[in-house]
């Protein structure tokens, strides 16, 4: 069944095409999905499209995209090459008459007009390459001043000053600003406002002019952009695998975590220590270009410089990426044959590639596009797997920061400040101040103070809830200019300067102080002392393996830098006050107090993204519910109804090849209510293990269980094996239960899979195996349970949210205010169905993974028998559904479908 809305109904021959080029003979499903792509596209749209897994989107993805942008490049060559026809015959036209004619023919008038036109057009030609080379002349000038910048103001004044200041010096401070001199890279260099420095700026502006013009011009291209790293290579291999693969030019770009090959920048482990390492190596290379120009050496020890980002190595991997379709994989091999940086490479790549693969971030977040050169001005983007778009637009542009981290950054850029306060220029200082003081008010509203141990400052617990400018208010921090501030942040580089000084010192041994006794020393002596023994921590007894997980990750947050995270909450603080709120959390200690900005508005920042490009393909294998699509993201946006088309087909398997059932009572005649209030009683708990025990009894292969949560789970089960339910299930299939750490899935997965795989060779007593999972857990997502290894998904009670979070309360709270009711509920109401849906969805898809896959779905709670709520279901899901108010017919509908299926195989 296909579902399209009336404006996808009517194509005509301009935008659609008869046939697609694809690697086999399409389903009809696959050849309307294209079609109706094709369509969209052509029209500048914005669609949501859903298509099951199994049905071959990826492909249909590809086919139908790039088909469309042959066609589009293809048009566009015709219409310049009928635009150059047609001038030429007008050239000619208007010149030939001339020719055979006395200029007497013309007025005097006229003639005159078209001399002193051609003298304007010479004298504006002229003027112009006379700015042009002006421009190029000052900017020259500029670059020759540009690497004494840094030591100008140390020249500027006169030896006699120097001398004086040199002798008010005590001799330890002598020592130390000697010693400080190889530290030039950590210092911030001079910093000038925009409106401090307008005769500067408008230099710049001409050198960006000039840049500009340099720059290699995007030509039109599909951006399509994915959840994770596997998502993406996925992809590729799909695009290899297509008729495109030799005439597409392809290109994978990732952060530098996944394509970084200097095994020195590697080993740093977390993400900001290997972006600050590696662009302090690009920072050690353009100096070292200096140098090699003649620039003055600086005494000290030679920086060391990537190996792998050498301009002729990067430009010939360049070409070897554009010429084949590479995934992460092969880029990573192409880079090491090639000696050259994957990262660089891939990004110099993207200008004149035609289909671009890359993560979500790099489109959604506008700072990371700009960095990436991303370019979405006329473009197209595919977002896949989208149905947790709101969500992912929602966490990447909100920001939290602990008491700890926030105590932490205070006392390093003190120590920092305290370090190069001779060196630092007034403006500098100025600010570092501001920033300083804002932390303390950030402190102050978690009820501590800076400079002493947070773990030992106690708070008194609870939530607050507050608008950016309550919260600003309330943290007395209203008075600074945050816009400022976060432009601060960006031209001083501030804080990946503060992380190479606390790289560089921390552990070392040396003072970071100018003077012990200085007071502010003593005050911070303790905090000092705190982060010390969590460093030191690991090494002072012998743990578990499972400690030395938790404290590996508890390095990794240690080692991102605090000002970083200082830095991204500053930004957050600068959206608008009707857009976002922030949420204070008091806990019993500071350090584990936090400060949180949580994005109410998603549609804010992906309106640019909507704006911006030619079309947006939103797609993914259940897209039900799709009202908070278009009512929270495409319509808050600013997009008219006319340009959202929605597209949405049915399954490749059969009908009887699924059986999805709702069950409303247990073999007992329990009504399965698992609301909060019942889902603890013991009735219920005992029926839940006896409707999986006759469901273990009948079914083959493979069993997964979701549960709402982990903690319902764990007394479920621990209520089982108490009652001996356990045992008994036991007896039948091995259970298997989700690790709570990412690290243990796929060892749970490869067992689950060889206990399957055995025990249908092997006559034992055990049929199969026994999945417990929890919904939005790791098994509820990216997982395939194909054939045996799912032939039957249990959903026990329905996923609500927490509806007493405050965070969900206030994400309510302004939906009601903001967006129409919808067939008699509030936006509010809506979002908890939805959200709880889309989970219920995301589970569920897990099995039927291929044509030929057979499974049931057993819906345990009277509550999905509500038409509302059935409607929110797949379509392909919905259709087929037969809900049971008593637990005896359907499971004798879920034995007699499993005894067909094994006829058939007979």
């Amino acid at each position: 069944m296909v579902i399209v809305t009336h404006r996808m109904c009517i194509w005509t021959m301009e935008n659609d095409r008869a046939q697609f080029p694809f690697p086999y003979q399409p389903y009809n499903i696959q050849e309307q999905f294209m079609r109706a792509l094709y369509s969209a596209l052509d029209q500048g749209k914005v669609g949501i499209f859903e298509s099951p897994t199994g049905t071959g989107k990826s492909l249909s993805l590809i086919c139908g995209a790039l088909s469309w942008l042959t066609d589009y490049e293809e048009k566009k060559k015709q219409e310049a090459a009928a635009l150059l026809q047609e001038g030429e015959a007008a050239l000619s036209t208007s010149v030939a008459p001339s020719s055979n004619t006395s200029s007497s023919a013309e007025p005097d008038w006229i003639t005159d007009f078209v001399q002193k036109k051609a003298e304007r057009e010479l004298v504006s030609k002229l003027k112009e390459e006379e700015l042009k080379r002006k421009k190029r002349e000052e900017r020259l000038e500029m670059i020759r001043n540009n690497a004494h910048l840094k030591y100008a103001s140390k020249r500027k004044s006169s030896e006699e000053d120097e001398t004086i200041k040199f002798l008010q010096l005590s001799k330890e401070e002598r020592t130390e600003t000697a010693g400080d001199q190889e530290d030039e890279e950590l210092i911030v260099a001079e910093y000038e406002s925009d409106d401090e420095s307008k005769s500067k700026n408008r230099f710049l502006q001409g050198e960006d002019e000039e840049d500009d013009e340099l720059v290699e011009e995007h030509v039109t291209k599909i951006y399509y952009c994915s959840r994770t790293h596997s998502q993406l290579a996925q992809f590729v291999r799909e695009v290899q695998k297509s008729p495109f693969s030799k005439s597409i030019s392809v290109v994978t770009l990732g952060s530098r975590q996944n394509l970084c090959i200097n095994e020195e920048v590697r080993q740093l482990g977390s993400v900001q220590r290997i972006n600050d390492r590696c662009l302090e190596m690009q920072k050690n290379k353009h100096q070292k270009q200096d140098h090699e120009d003649g620039a003055k050496r600086k005494r000290g020890p030679a920086k060391s410089v990537c190996p792998y980002n050498k301009a002729s190595a990067l430009q010939q991997m360049r070409d070897e990426i554009l010429g084949c379709v590479h995934d992460v994989e092969h880029l990573l091999k192409l880079g090491k044959e090639t000696h050259s940086c994957p990262y660089y490479a891939a990004r110099l790549t993207v200008p004149p590639a035609q289909l671009v693969v890359l993560p979500y971030q790099m489109v959604l977040h506008e700072a990371t596009r700009r960095a990436a050169g991303v370019q979405l001005k006329g473009q197209v983007v595919i977002i896949d797997e989208a149905h947790n778009l709101s969500d992912t637009l929602s966490c990447i542009h909100s920001a939290e920061l602990t008491g700890a981290q926030l105590c932490r950054a205070h006392c390093q850029l003190r120590q920092y400040a305290d370090r190069y306060k001779s060196r630092l220029k007034a403006k500098n200082v100025m600010y570092i101040k501001q920033i300083l003081f804002v932390v303390e008010g950030l402190v102050r509203v978690l009820g501590g103070k800076v400079g002493q141990n947070p773990q030992s400052q106690t708070t008194q617990a609870g939530t607050e809830m507050h608008s950016i400018n309550n919260f600003l208010f309330r943290a007395q921090i209203d008075n600074i200019n945050l816009f400022k501030l976060q432009k601060y942040f960006e031209k001083s580089m501030i804080s990946r300067k503060l992380g190479g000084f606390m790289e560089k010192y921390a552990g070392s041994g040396v003072t970071l102080h100018t003077s012990s006794s200085n007071k502010e020393n003593r005050r911070t002596e303790g905090l000092n002392r705190y982060l010390q023994t969590l460093q030191s921590s690991q090494s002072s007894a012998p743990v578990s393996s499972i400690d030395q997980q938790g404290a590996a990750e508890a390095d990794k947050v240690l080692a991102v830098s605090p000002m970083m995270q200082v830095e991204g909450f500053f930004m957050a603080l600068t959206n608008s006050n009707t857009d976002g709120r922030v949420v204070v959390r008091k806990q019993d200690v500071l350090s584990e107090s936090s400060v949180k900005f949580l994005l109410l508005n998603p549609a804010v920042h992906f309106a640019q993204v909507l704006k911006e490009c030619r079309a947006v393909i939103i797609a993914g294998g259940t897209m039900q519910p799709v009202s908070d699509f278009k009512q929270e993201l495409l319509f808050s946006a600013g997009v008219e109804e006319e340009r959202i088309v929605e597209f949405s087909c049915g399954h490749v398997i059969p009908p009887e090849n699924i059986l999805p059932l709702v069950l409303c009572a247990g073999p007992s005649g329990q009504e399965l209510d698992f609301t909060f209030q019942s889902r603890d009683s013991p009735r219920m708990m005992d029926e839940t293990g006896r409707i999986l025990s006759n469901i273990c009894n009948v079914v083959p292969g493979g069993v997964v269980c979701f549960f709402p949560s982990y903690e319902y789970s764990r007394r479920i089960i621990s209520h089982w094996e108490a009652g001996g339910v356990f045992a008994r299930l036991a007896n039948k299939k091995k259970i298997f239960q989700e690790p709570k750490k990412a690290s243990q899935v796929e060892q749970v997965l490869n067992e689950f899979s060889r206990c399957i795989q055995k025990c249908a060779v092997d006559s034992s007593g055990l049929t199969g195996a026994l999945l417990i999972s929890v919904v939005g857990g790791k098994m509820s997502e990216g997982i395939n349970f194909s054939d045996d290894l799912g032939r039957c998904v249990v959903m026990v009670g329905m996923p609500y949210p927490n509806i007493k979070s405050a965070e969900l309360q206030e994400k309510m709270s302004y939906l009601d205010k903001h967006l129409p009711r919808s067939q008699g509920r509030s936006p509010g109401q809506a979002l908890i169905e939805n959200l709880c849906m889309k989970a219920v969805n995301q589970s569920i898809g897990r099995a039927i993974r291929h044509r030929g896959d057979y499974s049931s779905i057993i819906l345990c709670d009277r509550r999905y028998s509500r038409p509302a709520t059935l409607s929110k279901l797949p379509t392909w899901i919905k259709d087929r559904t037969n809900t049971h108010a008593t637990f005896g017919p359907a499971f004798a509908a879920l034995r007699k479908f499993f005894l067909e299926k094994k006829q058939k195989q007979l």
